[in-house]
């Protein structure tokens, strides 16, 4: 019996040291290779594991920009992640997308994807000027930066994300069809939020950052109870 209560105590401490930090953060916690990088508004995206940051700016010459970060891990560490923004539809046809992957020198690359049907990639200009475009791997992360040259009239646009677990000969294989694929979709506004870089629309531009810092404190209070059973498991073992 002492045996069985001791295994028990173990797999209480043990189970929470194999989740993973990343599947801990919010987007609010993440932080980037580049210090100087920032952006004004940041959003955990409901499926695939992945997050948005973002800066409008609507004052920007000769268009307004949007610039992006997007955070996701790839199906399988040789696979890819893609971004994009859809001004037609809410799906995947239609997209504008930006993909990260390996390439066979293990470096990593973002191409361009007009997505036009639901057949094989091809790698091909988008609707939107990219000003500029690099991309990331870390930690069984891929990260996507970009700033694009965005219609002065954008308010609120299609947004899709997605992730697939192999690419061959430079060109990203279908991804699964599961739930979570299927769900990887949704609204990006853009100038209501980016009205709080001026005050006009504060509490608006900050929502996000509360949803997700209450996530954190979860977390953080989390940690104290798991803390505990830490100290209890160590106090009854004897260790």
């Amino acid at each position: 019996m002492a045996s069985l209560l001791q295994f028990s105590l173990l797999l209480v401490i043990a189970l929470p040291l194999l989740i993973s930090p990343a599947c801990s953060l919010t987007c609010t916690s993440q932080t980037f290779s580049m210090k100087t990088t920032h952006f004004t508004n940041c959003t955990d995206l409901p499926s695939l594991k992945a997050y948005l940051h973002w800066t409008y700016d609507p004052t920007a010459k000769p268009d307004p920009t949007l610039s992006i970060a997007f955070i996701a891990p790839p199906a399988k560490p040789d696979g890819w992640v893609a971004w994009a923004l859809n001004p037609t539809g809410s799906g995947m046809v239609g997209s504008q997308s930006l993909v990260a992957f390996k390439e066979s020198n293990e470096s990593m690359v973002m191409k361009t994807y007009n997505i036009s049907s639901y057949g094989s990639m091809m790698e091909s200009k988008i609707l939107y000027n990219v000003l500029d475009k690099r991309a990331e791997y870390s930690d069984g992360v891929m990260r996507i930066f970009a700033t694009l040259a965005m219609p002065g009239n954008a308010v609120e646009l299609n947004q899709v994300w997605q992730v697939g677990g192999s690419v061959k000969n430079g060109v990203p294989e279908k991804h699964e069809f599961l739930p979570e694929n299927l769900a990887s979709k949704g609204r990006l506004e853009l100038a209501s939020r980016a009205e709080s870089q001026h005050g006009n629309s504060a509490v608006s531009g900050r929502k996000s950052s509360n949803v997700t810092g209450e996530s954190s404190r979860i977390w953080e209070s989390g940690l104290g109870l798991y803390g505990g059973f830490i100290l209890l498991g160590i106090s009854i073992l004897g260790f």
